[in-house]
């Protein structure tokens, strides 16, 4: 049976953990304002209106983040289970 991997949720981050990514992973401006939104709890809905986007486009922001979120990780052996 494959292992059950947890999902990310920005929220759960110490703010340790915020700074790094936000150090390394590179992000847009649009995809830091996003991931600081998420941290502090916002939902996707509530960041896309905070941030004058739809909610597909925050959606796909999202993606992004958290695939560099990933590979952040992997890249540094960081373990987020």
């Amino acid at each position: 049976m494959a292992e059950r991997i947890k999902q990310i949720r920005v929220c759960d981050f110490t703010k340790k953990e915020i700074s790094m990514f936000l150090e390394e992973c590179n992000f847009t401006e649009q995809e830091k304002e996003l991931f600081l939104l998420r941290s502090k709890y916002y939902t996707l809905e509530q960041a896309a209106e905070e941030m004058n986007i739809s909610s597909k486009t925050a959606y796909r922001i999202n993606k992004k983040v958290k695939k560099k979120i990933s590979k952040v990780c992997v890249e540094t052996e960081f373990q987020y289970i």
